[in-house]
């Protein structure tokens, strides 16, 4: 087999030969940051049944608004691969800087892509991915989240221990506040911005007017990621280091359970049965896991696995 044809007309072939109706009742697709890859995984016989070739290291993965298309931001490979949200067949490829984090405005309008790497965070036109605005920031921009009116992104610099938050009708910054040791999850819930410190053990509650610190939460070393379930009644958290997931009440914040999930787990969706399927970083693996029971199926994937999303009969992350 020549280079050529392994460089450009194989991963074409299998990206192309995924067809709809192999997973009936829906897959998963898991990034394999360290393998080049995105994982297919059938939901229902729990086994990767397909792999999809990256650049390079993708990590982040986001339902486009109309819900056409799934992008994957592949860092050092510089793109975003648009690939169907059923099939995994690949759309396109699109050039763009240094893609780690990924997200679109509650309203379709804005695509905002933290540069990792190039210390950038970059706000791109939903529709046409024409760059609207880039600004600059000290040090490793991580997660983010928006405001519901889509006014604010918060942006977490992991390497400063700070909280920025930028305004999206103006195209300027607005604050930016220390916020704890490492900083990476962030989200927005009942009007505060909350974001999960990896450098210690909590999770901090800030104000999205001025990034103050109101509350800290203790849910484990190496705080990493936060998702709220689909009914919005539990707040989840990722603790890395510790090797847990926790459920919090998303009302009051206080821990309702500590799941023991090995591997530092790290991002999470939500599948129709009640379910959560969690990326584990280092052990090369997703757990599918029972809340009611504690008990978790394992999945194998390729290596470092960390942004995961299940096709559109589940809800989307």
């Amino acid at each position: 087999m020549t280079p050529w044809f392994r460089l450009r007309v194989l991963p074409f072939l299998l990206a192309t030969a995924l067809t709809p109706h192999a997973w009936a009742d829906g897959v998963a697709f898991v990034l394999n940051s360290k393998s080049a890859s995105v994982s297919i995984v059938d939901m229902t016989a729990r086994r990767e049944v397909r792999r999809i070739p990256a650049l390079r290291e993708p990590h982040h993965i986001v339902l486009s608004p109309d819900g056409k298309s799934l992008l994957i931001g592949d860092t050092a490979g510089n793109q975003i691969m648009f690939a169907d949200p059923v099939t995994g067949a690949v759309q396109r490829r699109a050039p763009v800087s240094d893609p780690y984090h990924l997200a679109f405005s509650p309203n379709g309008k804005y695509l905002v892509v933290n540069g990792l790497a190039r210390n950038q965070v970059d706000v791109y036109d939903a529709a046409t991915l024409a760059m609207i605005k880039r600004f600059h920031v000290d040090s490793t921009p991580s997660h983010l989240d928006f405001s519901p009116d889509s006014k604010t992104a918060f942006v977490t610099l992991q390497d400063t221990d700070k909280l920025a938050a930028f305004d999206l009708t103006a195209m300027t910054p607005k604050w930016v506040e220390p916020i704890g040791p490492t900083p990476a999850g962030v989200i927005w819930l009942n009007g505060k911005i909350l974001v999960a410190n990896m450098g210690s053990d909590h999770v901090a509650v800030a104000d999205p007017a001025t990034g103050k610190i109101l509350d800290r939460i203790v849910t484990g070393k190496g705080a990493h990621t936060l998702f709220l379930a689909p009914d919005k009644k539990i707040l989840w958290v990722n603790n890395r280091a510790a090797g847990t997931t926790v459920s919090l009440d998303a009302q009051t914040l206080k821990i309702i359970r500590v799941y023991n999930i090995p591997g530092g787990p790290d991002d999470i969706d939500f599948a129709p049965d009640g379910t959560l399927w969690i990326t584990r970083r280092f052990a090369e693996k997703v757990a599918v896991l029972d809340p009611g029971t504690g008990a978790f199926e394992t999945v194998q994937v390729g290596r470092s696995p960390h942004g995961i999303w299940l096709n559109p009969k589940a809800p989307a992350p």
